[in-house]
């Protein structure tokens, strides 16, 4: 069950570049209220790709912050805004760094 959550509020757009600064490959994506945050995430495989949505599903849920996902064979994009102030909130930040934690980059052969 989600946790009960404070009233969100549109970050201005200062505000937003200056988050955006300490988002490792987040990028704004859009314009007006349809303006949002987005990552692409590469995987090895669908199997891994699908288990990172899986365990991203469960970990927003948490926090009722659900992102627009973009699944492909080997990578998904997921893009987060805030609709109920039609722009970007600092949720959508703190979701988008949970993320990060989440995903583990595919090994690279040596």
């Amino acid at each position: 069950m989600a946790e009960p959550r404070a009233a969100r509020v549109a970050l201005s757009a200062t505000q937003i570049v200056s988050q955006l600064a300490n988002a490792d490959g987040w990028k704004l994506h859009g314009d007006g209220d349809n303006i949002a945050i987005e990552k692409t995430y590469q995987f090895t495989n669908y199997l891994r790709t699908i288990a990172f949505v899986n365990a991203l599903a469960y970990l927003v849920e948490q926090h009722d912050h659900h992102p627009e996902l973009l699944v492909q064979y080997k990578s998904c994009s997921v893009r987060f805004n805030t609709h109920d102030v039609s722009g970007i909130s600092a949720s959508d930040f703190a979701c988008a760094k949970l993320v990060d934690a989440l995903y583990q980059p595919p090994a690279h052969p040596t």
